[in-house]
């Protein structure tokens, strides 16, 4: 059965990335736009000769639409994803869920009422050198990890290519770390394997826009480990890396090549030298995962903890930056 997917707002930069692979699945077709912004949605519309619906209520009460893909600013993620789905309509949407935990658990539990699927685009959590982490880890080849530190930046806001409404504090809720900091973010907390207690954070102001341009959080555990996520839109050449430090060992991971590096005293002194570690193919992503999900009836699990974590993560960074002091995570409203 091929799917019928609504477009819920081009708002992000990635929403022609995800119409490009409604386009190329071979169960999924491009059905119907709505767009808070009637100029820009109705272009698009005509552009993929689909109707262009003014109101979003109208095209959630479509019978024809299966799901909906969100690239609705993140202030609208509450109101457009309880409403897609009351409609019963499946969702996949671009990170984070919402703007706090206590919105994002408003929307997750209408999404159980409902038995939808959500799937939130976490794309890094499927890539081959995050499967070949994993597995170092598993094998507990660095014995205990006690540092983690993953950096992802650009120079968006520098060289003028990052769209000007990204720079909107009331509408994207944040900048460089809730927007690309989101990636470091969760996997960092997946490499620590462990709860995140407590959680500082710093925001600079390099371009002098309402959101940060350029970011650090410092996420604690009760055991000691650390883990540190780096994002910037001010930054030129600056590799994505990543790093995983425990008591036996060390990875190494963009520094600045995409191959991932890995010295440790444990394994019977096999990789007593830094030796390179092989990378898999990278799993389905995670838009196929969510059209998989919708056929087999089943539901995305991992992805939705992993994004609800994210969210209670991000609401807690957000809040440090602000108030100058260290959140516990514990004291977040759910």
């Amino acid at each position: 059965m091929t799917l019928r997917i609504g477009v819920l707002s081009l708002w992000h930069v990635h929403a022609w990335d995800y119409i490009k692979q409604v386009q190329e699945h071979e169960d999924t077709v491009i059905a119907a736009v709505w767009d808070e912004d009637p100029v820009r949605g109705q272009a698009a519309a005509g552009q993929l000769n689909v109707p262009f619906y003014a109101s979003l209520a109208d095209l959630l009460a479509e019978d024809d639409i299966d799901g909906v893909i969100v690239d609705a600013p993140t202030r609208m993620h509450t109101e457009v994803l309880t409403a897609a789905a009351k409609a019963g309509k499946h969702i996949f949407t671009e990170k984070v869920i919402a703007a706090t935990l206590k919105e994002a658990n408003a929307i997750l539990s209408e999404v159980s009422k409902q038995g939808i699927t959500l799937t939130v685009s976490l794309p890094r959590l499927y890539d081959g050198y995050t499967l070949a982490i994993k597995e170092v880890l598993r094998k507990g080849l660095l014995g205990s990890v006690t540092y983690v530190r993953v950096r992802l930046s650009h120079d968006g806001a520098i060289a003028g290519w990052l769209p000007v409404h990204f720079y909107n504090l009331e509408d994207c809720q944040g900048g460089a770390l809730i927007d690309l900091g989101c990636h470091p973010m969760y996997l960092t907390r997946l490499f620590l394997g462990q709860p995140v207690t407590g959680l500082s954070a710093s925001f600079g102001y390099v371009t002098g826009k309402e959101v940060e341009d350029n970011a650090v959080a410092t996420l604690a555990t009760d055991s000691g480990a650390i883990g540190v996520v780096e994002a910037g839109f001010v930054n030129s050449h600056s590799p994505f890396a990543i790093e995983v430090h425990g008591t036996e060992g060390t990875l190494l991971y963009g520094t600045p090549d995409q191959k991932l590096l890995i010295r440790t005293k444990a394994a019977g002194g096999v990789y007593q030298e830094w030796t390179e570690w092989p990378l898999p193919a990278p799993e389905e992503s995670a838009f196929r995962q969510w059209v998989a999900h919708i056929q087999a009836n089943t539901f995305a699990e991992d992805n939705v903890q992993t994004a609800l974590e994210l969210t209670r993560l991000m609401e807690a960074a957000n809040l440090a930056a602000r108030e100058g002091r260290t959140i516990l995570l514990k004291a977040l409203i759910d």
